[in-house]
């Protein structure tokens, strides 16, 4: 199946920046298929040699920021984005059961793939992909 070919950084560690400010979805509350909200877009990760966001960070659960946790959700899950919220198709124990985000994995192929196999997408290097349309960087 491969691997993907460029490097996936967080935003906001690189000097990318969404194409269009207005589609920057960072610090939208997420809520998941059946409406319930389940976290905040904390940062994207983006592939830096194809210019195009990958997927969301979001941090969910906790008090006040204390005790809570984040997990990536691939940006085709990603359904719809208003101004204040973004709307994916997974359900919040789906979201809730991904394969916990560790700042010392984030670069590991193997952590991407258990990401995509959650929740059920082929990955984004593999052969015949479509990116779903989420605002590219730049």
């Amino acid at each position: 199946m491969g691997e993907p070919a460029g490097t996936l950084t967080p935003m906001t560690e690189s000097d990318r920046m969404v194409a269009d400010p207005a589609q920057d979805v960072r610090g939208r509350k997420v809520f998941d298929a059946d409406g319930e909200e389940v976290g905040t877009v904390t940062d994207l990760l983006v592939d830096t040699d194809e210019n195009a966001v990958r997927f969301l960070r979001v941090e969910h659960g906790g008090l006040l920021g204390f005790g809570a946790s984040s997990s990536f959700i691939p940006v085709d899950a990603v359904r719809r984005v208003t101004d204040d919220e973004v709307h994916v198709d997974s359900p919040r124990d789906r979201i809730a059961g991904a394969p916990a985000y560790d700042p010392d994995l984030v670069d590991q192929v193997d952590y991407y793939d258990k990401v995509y196999g959650h929740y059920g997408y082929p990955p984004f290097w593999s052969r015949g992909y479509l990116y779903p349309g989420f605002p590219a960087a730049r």
